[in-house]
């Protein structure tokens, strides 16, 4: 499987975008071509340090194609087998409903809509990064449609560490987010933000930014 990162960008400060912002967000992210749809929606309990590709309700959104309107949860460890540790080092716990998906940007906004922003957790599950856009090709290896990129709006903060591999004891700094925008990838070939999410962020989320990796 070998090792897989989730990076992050959020504001410096733990700031909820208005569901009209946080939607414009979304759109410009397949616009510009960061992004490549088919898009899912969630709301729920999320983890935002749940790995993206391994065991989040993100990852089932993206992989197993539910039907509207499933409830979906993050696997249970049997007794004594799990960890108790606040995630990323130990479980996450996670229970959503895929309200909508589609391949169109803009059906996002009407299913936004429809949500309990702001009283629940939110997330808008996109398939894989863009690797037609010359920057972001660049940035990695070579091309992977694993690499999914989810944007989240959180009914209340969470701490997001800035740097750590998710094997490692608890411990490091964090940083609180609600809103925030998270990928995962294998390789790439350069440090720092992805080019063209640290550009929409910085549009978003204005110029003070925060980033950090998981991995493991």
């Amino acid at each position: 499987m070998g090792i897989w990162t989730d990076a992050f960008i959020a504001p410096a400060e733990p700031a909820l975008l208005s569901r009209k912002e946080f939607g414009q967000l979304v759109v410009d992210l397949a616009r510009e071509r960061v992004v490549c749809t088919p898009w899912a929606l969630l709301a729920g309990e999320l983890c935002v340090n749940a790995s993206l590709n391994w065991g989040s309700v993100s990852g089932q959104a993206r992989w197993d194609a539910p039907e509207l309107g499933t409830v979906l949860c993050t696997d249970e460890r049997p007794e004594g087998f799990r960890d108790n540790d606040p995630p990323p080092w130990g479980d996450s716990h996670e229970r959503a409903r895929l309200l909508a998906r589609g391949e169109a940007i803009l059906d996002v906004l009407p299913a936004l809509e429809q949500t309990p922003y702001g009283k629940e957790d939110i997330a808008v599950v996109f398939h894989h990064l863009d690797f037609a856009n010359r920057a972001i090709a660049d940035y990695f290896r070579f091309e992977d449609k694993r690499t999914m990129l989810v944007a989240f709006s959180l009914a209340q903060p969470q701490n997001r560490p800035l740097s750590t591999n998710d094997c490692w004891s608890p411990g490091g700094p964090v940083h609180p987010v609600r809103t925030c925008l998270v990928h995962t990838f294998k390789h790439a070939s350069e440090d720092g933000p992805l080019p063209p999410l640290a550009s929409i962020a910085t549009r978003h989320f204005g110029s003070d930014l925060v980033n950090g990796e998981t991995w493991g």
